[in-house]
């Protein structure tokens, strides 16, 4: 009689993983596509609108490192469930907005809390808890669902945003984003040990760990002692510069930047769209090379391959989608987070089981080089007239993210120097920390 394999649990949550993560992308879809209708309806400055998407890139990577910690303490989908709530309450209350103020609080603050709790800090907690074979893989396929999120709204905004307004765009991510609450409510699992199971890959059952301290307290304790190492520093600066050369530059500036040349906005929305296409295939399959190669080759070799990149172009832009910006779109979409598995393998690498918080604070630097490269874009078009300048900078940065990232090569017993130093300087602030909190 032939045996029938079960599926293991672990695929079920990475799957409803997945599907959270394309419903929370939604709202990445919208500032590109809204930057000039809503500079055309209220008269505020495209620097202004940028501002409003700077402030929610800067909570979006802040909020990871305490998202993380939240996830321990109060588990995962406790967390996620929020964080759609709040990207929903963010999107819609956008329609009663009157002045840019509120454009901050939605866009910024409250959307920018959400997605920044449901970031790339949930996947590494994901992975980490529920897989130890097919890591890197995973991790390519939830960033993935980032991309998926953007490929799935973005057509969707551009053409709602022509036909019936700005409007009904904000209402519809809204909608998408609490549709999936029911999903992650039902289930979202939290340990493989809730289920009697052992992780993917893993041979035994191992209890989840009580969670020590507060997990505010737990999220600053182990950037305390990050922080005193040189792989984080390397890391976070290569990370602050891929987010000022994706989201913070392409995802809200590419298509008021192709608009700027004529082309329609609806056909810019869609090479953007395909960026997200080709990114699913891109982000996979640097998640399979995680698992087979050096990370720090791999990401030496994304980021100079993005400067290159974005160093032709500006020559590309024109009233139509000539095939060399086609060629463009391929090559930068198959680059554009790749960056997300071979990072996630070092601070987990590095950092051990703090590897997931640390990525958080990692990414955090992620979005604070977002927001400035939001601003910034927006500040030089405002005053130079186009976009130039912030390609050509933009270019430079990725080819210097790239040198710093060979600089993490292995040095024999560095690494493990940096490993006990780490641990060391976390045990005794999180001791301290929870000896102060019971005094």
């Amino acid at each position: 009689m032939t045996r029938i394999r079960r599926l293991h649990p672990a695929w079920a949550v990475a799957a409803v993983a997945f599907v959270a993560l394309v419903g929370a992308a939604g709202f990445r879809a919208t500032p590109s596509v809204l930057l000039h209708p809503l500079h055309a309806e209220f008269g505020w400055p495209l620097a202004t609108v940028s501002a409003a998407v700077s402030v929610n890139l800067l909570l979006y990577g802040l909020t990871a490192p305490f998202a993380a910690a939240l996830m321990d303490r109060f588990g995962i989908r406790r967390v996620v469930a929020a964080a759609l709530v709040l990207v929903a309450l963010g999107s819609g209350l956008t329609v009663f907005m009157t002045a840019s103020w509120q454009l901050v609080l939605c866009w910024g603050v409250l959307v920018g809390l959400g997605t920044g709790s449901m970031a790339l800090a949930f996947v590494a907690t994901v992975t980490g808890r529920w897989f130890v074979a097919r890591r890197g893989l995973v991790t390519g396929v939830l960033t993935a669902g980032g991309a998926a999120g953007q490929l799935v709204f973005l057509p969707l905004v551009a053409v709602l945003v022509r036909d019936h307004g700005w409007r009904a765009a904000a209402l519809v991510v809204a909608g998408a984003a609490l549709a999936v609450v029911p999903l992650v409510g039902w289930l979202l699992r939290e340990h493989p040990a809730d289920l009697g199971a052992p992780a993917y890959g893993a041979t035994e059952v191992v209890a989840p760990a009580p969670p020590a301290g507060g997990a505010g307290a737990r999220a600053v304790s182990v950037l305390a002692a990050a922080a005193r190492t040189r792989p984080f520093w390397l890391l976070a600066g290569g990370f602050a510069i891929c987010g000022a050369t994706t989201n913070g530059l392409v995802g809200t500036h590419f298509v008021p930047a192709a608009h700027d040349h004529g082309m329609a906005e609806t056909t810019a929305a869609g090479l953007l769209a395909l960026v997200g296409l080709f990114d699913i295939v891109g982000t996979i399959a640097s998640g399979w090379l995680t698992d087979r190669f050096d990370a720090r080759l791999l990401l030496g070799a994304y980021y100079a391959l993005r400067g290159a990149s974005l160093l032709v172009l500006p020559s590309l832009f024109a009233g139509t989608a000539e095939p060399s910006m086609l060629v463009f779109v391929v090559f930068y979409g198959l680059d554009w987070v790749a960056t997300v598995p071979p990072t996630v393998a070092l601070c987990r690498e590095w950092f051990g089981a703090s590897g997931a918080v640390v990525f958080g604070w990692v990414f955090a630097a992620h979005q604070f080089g977002a927001a400035l490269a939001a601003t910034g874009a927006g500040l030089v078009r405002d005053r130079l007239g186009d976009y130039a300048v912030a390609w050509y900078v933009a270019g430079a940065l990725s080819i210097g993210a790239a040198g710093l990232s060979l600089l993490l090569r292995r040095r024999g017993a560095a690494q493990s120097t940096t490993e006990t130093s780490f641990q060391k300087a976390t045990r005794s602030r999180t001791i301290s920390a929870a000896g102060s909190g019971s005094g």
